[in-house]
């Protein structure tokens, strides 16, 4: 049976899913750079265990190693050592990311992993398996559709992990997919009333990984992506616009990375289970049809866990073409269905009246 290994395995969201996968009677390999904690974690697992950092002879450390799943963040430093390494030792590599810069980077080397036979696909977990598979759905339902827009509402709590990739973000504004360039605009420029599936709630447009894979997904060339956003918070958003220099700064960073160390845990077992996600997107055509989909699904965290594990498990039992994919892309829209606590897809359709 092929061997894989999973990184960054003490953090928050890695420790969840090793957990999970010794409960379902799957052995990775964890691994990391900190030995106390990666070796105690794998002990108490009954599991093998690597320890060595991200760096120039990283695939040494893959041998005999099949897949890898990075769970190690921040994702825009650790994942393209991580990537070359797979590609190195010829391992299939995903990840939990939901930076966009890394998922252009992932697809910038999709020629090299087709050559080499190699899967890279990321983004398996909350970011974006549900937003990915929803994107397809629509394409499916509106072939010709010219205008994405894609967004989620939940009450998940909020691990450090996650955090500290939001902070490395600051002073970054928003990103759109517009015309099929990816497109800079001020964060909070961009607003509107959504109903992800709880009523309509005011929402703000955020620079959310889809605007990068849900193109590659679907090939539609204008993506925006939104989360619940209350009015006066998105005009505090628009206002710290003019705060981006001060909050992109080295100092700031650290200042706030170093109070969620102190300060910011993930949120427990019962808490997840009482956060379900609601899941929203809509398709529009040149003429005016409009497609709008919505599903349920688990926490955010939960989410990430199983699909993680199911892409892990599909890859370790099954032959795909080697090169980069999105989860959607490999699995189609049915991957977000199956994974535990997942509704159905539900999609409305909307059409202009005829003019005279």
């Amino acid at each position: 049976m092929t061997t894989w290994l999973l990184y960054g395995a003490t953090g928050y969201t890695g420790k969840l899913i090793a957990q999970e996968a010794v409960r379902r009677g799957m052995s990775p390999v964890l691994a990391g750079r900190n030995k106390e904690k990666v070796q105690a974690l794998a002990e108490s697992l009954e599991l093998d265990y690597r320890i060595f950092e991200l760096g120039k002879d990283t695939a040494q450390h893959l041998k005999g190693i099949g897949l890898v799943l990075h769970c190690a963040g921040p994702f825009e430093q650790t994942s393209k050592p991580m990537i070359q390494a797979c590609l190195e030792a010829e391992a299939h590599y995903l990840d939990i990311t939901g930076e966009i810069s890394v998922f252009n980077y992932t697809h910038s080397m999709h020629e090299e992993a087709q050559r080499k036979n190699v899967i890279l696909c990321s983004g398996v977990g909350f970011d974006i398996i549900p937003t990915d598979c929803t994107a397809l759905k629509l394409k499916q339902a509106l072939p010709d559709a010219t205008e994405l827009s894609l967004g989620f509402d939940s009450d998940s709590g909020i691990s450090p992990g996650t955090f500290k990739t939001m902070v490395q973000g600051l002073g970054g504004g928003n990103v759109i997919r517009q015309n099929g360039r990816l497109t800079p605009v001020p964060i909070g420029k961009h607003q509107r009333m959504i109903d992800f599936g709880r009523g309509k709630k005011s929402a703000m447009a955020i620079p959310w990984g889809d605007v990068a894979t849900a193109y590659y997904t679907t090939a539609i060339p204008n993506i925006t992506t939104w989360i619940p956003t209350p009015k006066l918070a998105a005009k505090a958003a628009r206002l710290l616009n003019a705060a981006g220099p001060l909050l992109s700064t080295e100092k700031v960073k650290q200042l706030m990375l170093n109070l969620i160390d102190q300060r910011v845990a993930g949120p427990d077992k019962e808490e997840r289970a009482a956060t379900a996600a609601h899941i929203w997107g809509e398709a529009k055509n040149a003429d005016g049809v409009v497609k709008t989909c919505r599903i349920d699904t688990a926490n955010v965290y939960d989410l990430t866990v199983y699909g993680a594990l199911e892409v892990t498990g599909r890859l370790l039992t099954s032959d795909f073409s080697g090169g980069s994919w999105t989860p959607a892309a490999l699995f189609g829209p049915e991957l977000l269905e199956s994974l535990p606590g997942s509704g159905r897809f539900e999609i409305d359709s909307y059409y202009p009246l005829p003019t005279h």
